[in-house]
């Protein structure tokens, strides 16, 4: 799909995509995509999110880009007006967690983490200190990392099959309070089917056609998830290793527009 380009003064020699209005079709699929920002710096990030701003809304900070730079780079994100994923999976003792997510929450991210297997009673304790908190964020639950297939589960001594151990995990969450999970595409219509259409599901390990699955295991295309229940698509390397990152972001906005 066609994107203008053109210098934006107050950015210097960065170069900015204007949508064309043939763009407008996917404005929704648009409100969907969540890039992961899985880079070593604060420099590194803002090149790429100088390169995608025009294209895309949401970005995810994980633990490399957290470790490194810390609260500011969700600062910047949120002075330019971008919703901010803090995926850090929190997993840690009950009082512990609880004031994580507090200290998440002042920062003003739209969504946040915590692992499941932390267990009930952290889950709990998660929830819980986001009452009497003003315009809260999204809690996820993280349900079974999209790196484990059967073998990596039963490495660690989980014996049911991937799909299983997902659903037990979504139960636990759901039991404490939680309605956002993060799963794979591959059990993302389970999750579904147990949260209703209030559930937050987000699916990483998203792969668009051709694209190399490196050290994800259960992955799918864009299109595919989306039709199955997912109601935000989280794209790392297919997206921020590309030549030219907003037209491959474009693209998969394309593949996600005819899932939806």
């Amino acid at each position: 799909m066609p994107v203008r380009e053109r210098m934006k003064p107050s950015l210097g020699a960065v170069r900015v995509l204007e949508p064309d209005p043939i763009l407008d079709p996917i404005a929704e699929a648009r409100k969907r995509l969540i890039v992961a920002l899985d880079v070593p710096d604060l420099a590194a990030a803002i090149e790429l999110v100088n390169r995608l701003q025009q294209v895309c809304s949401w970005f995810k900070v994980g633990m490399e880009l957290f470790t490194a730079a810390g609260p500011r780079v969700i600062e910047l994100l949120a002075a330019r007006g971008h919703s901010v994923f803090l995926d850090l999976k929190f997993c840690d003792i009950p009082n512990t967690v609880a004031g994580a997510v507090r200290s998440a929450s002042a920062l003003g991210v739209r969504m946040l983490t915590v692992h499941t297997l932390g267990g009930p009673a952290m889950l709990e304790a998660a929830q819980g200190a986001l009452s009497g908190v003003p315009h809260p964020p999204q809690l996820l639950a993280v349900t079974l990392l999209t790196s484990m297939d059967q073998a990596q589960c039963r490495a660690v001594g989980l014996l049911r099959a991937p799909g299983a151990q997902v659903e037990l995990l979504a139960r636990l969450g759901l039991a404490a309070g939680i309605r956002g999970f993060v799963c794979s595409a591959l059990e993302v219509a389970a999750l579904r089917a147990l949260t209703g259409s209030a559930g937050v599901l987000v699916v990483p390990g998203i792969r668009p056609a051709g694209a190399h699955a490196g050290d994800q295991k259960r992955v799918a295309a864009p299109a595919d998830a989306l039709r199955n229940g997912a109601s935000y698509l989280v794209v790392g390397r297919p997206i921020t290793q590309a030549p030219d990152p907003a037209e491959t972001a474009v693209t998969i906005l394309a593949a996600m527009a005819a899932g939806l």
